[in-house]
């Protein structure tokens, strides 16, 4: 058979760098794929984030080019035009109607559809694909400021109906199995050659503020633990969109919020700063994570510390662990020295294994069902 073409139902493309966009990227060169930005999964707020966010989906709709586009050779991008809503039975039926409209074009007689978004399970069965994959990153039916209750169901229908699962951490392979499915863990990879690259310094985010500099990058969120950066010392730098974030982060006078920027400067942000931090809360929507910036973070050579949570302890030789704020804020203060110990640079080696080349390969033995 040949080699099938892939429609992948995530978030934007290009608009983060997720695991399913390394993974697809990888597998571009040999694959088709029609690559569908969906919406996301909770209901429109009065706020800022959500205006913005509504103005970058129209611009998307309507701006130049409509809802294709091809920016990379084997790659289309759909933007379908949707219902700002998934939660009642009538928002789903409308956005069924209006995805296939959109994507029956796009139709081929060998494809393998692929989702991380719960939100399209009453697809399955309405498209003419040949499997249906759910690649599960993370417990939805945990995450703050989303409609919970109709995100498991969603998520429910989508475990019982699909062909293959794969998760990304031991606690989303559990919630798999209690449907009473078998699903394929696969954890998250990354790039060495980037992360090793030795990077000029980006001193000027931390603006000469007190040290140790502390360093954060990625969603800014509810998931970040207000007490734990209360009690660290020195400067927290926050780096990446916002989504509602505590408010009470903002009264925190050593924590600096930095808007996101592109992950060639990253590097250059680690090598500046003395120590990288996962100041994550201790909750059941964290506990099922596989934090995608964990193993770019060991790549650095930077010492890293890090909330005790079930995906990170695998690499607990790599790092510092603290599961409470004044663990934490004493193993700050042990690596602000900015100096990996030998012992976890040693751990750390093992990084070699998890290329997202490598990774794809697998993934894309699992989607094809080989």
């Amino acid at each position: 058979m040949s080699e099938p073409t892939l429609l992948v139902f995530s978030d934007d493309w290009g608009r983060h760098p997720t695991s399913c966009q390394h993974l697809i990227r990888c597998l571009l060169p040999r694959v088709r794929v029609v690559w569908v930005n969906t919406i996301g999964m909770r209901r429109p707020r009065l706020e800022w984030y959500t205006v913005v966010r509504g103005f970058e989906k129209l611009a998307q709709w309507f701006g130049p080019g409509g809802s294709k586009m091809s920016p990379v050779d084997n790659l289309a991008v759909v933007s379908p035009k949707l219902w700002p809503g998934a939660g009642r039975a009538w928002e789903r039926r409308i956005n069924v109607k209006l995805f296939e409209r959109a994507l029956l074009p796009h139709m081929t007689d060998n494809i393998i559809a692929v989702t991380t978004m719960p939100i399209v399970a009453d697809l399955v069965g309405r498209l003419p694909v040949r499997r249906w994959v759910y690649y599960c990153v993370d417990d939805f039916a945990t995450w703050p400021g989303l409609d919970h209750a109709a995100i498991a169901a969603q998520e429910d229908l989508l475990i019982d109906s699909a062909d293959a699962i794969v998760t990304v951490s031991d606690v989303l392979t559990q919630r798999v199995a209690r449907r009473g499915k078998t699903a394929e863990l696969l954890t998250h990879g990354v790039d060495l050659s980037m992360w090793r690259t030795v990077a000029e310094p980006r001193s000027e985010a931390f603006a000469d503020r007190p040290r140790p500099w502390l360093l954060f990058w990625g969603l800014i969120d509810r998931r970040m633990d207000v007490e734990l950066l209360r009690q660290v010392s020195g400067t927290v730098l926050l780096v990446g969109p916002e989504d509602n974030p505590d408010p009470a982060l903002r009264s925190l006078e050593h924590v600096v919020f930095h808007s996101a920027v592109s992950t060639k400067n990253l590097p250059g942000l680690a090598a500046a700063a003395d120590v990288l931090v996962l100041p994550y809360v201790d909750a059941p929507v964290t506990r099922a994570i596989q934090p995608l910036k964990l193993k770019e973070y060991l790549a650095t050579g930077r010492p890293v510390v890090a909330r005790d949570l079930p995906a990170v302890r695998e690499w607990a030789d790599c790092l510092d662990l603290a599961d409470t704020s004044e663990k934490f804020a004493h193993a700050v203060a042990r690596r602000a020295n900015g100096i990996c110990p030998p012992e976890q640079a040693a751990g750390r080696t093992r990084l070699v294994a998890e290329s997202w080349d490598a990774k794809a390969d697998r993934f894309y033995r699992i989607l094809r069902g080989d």
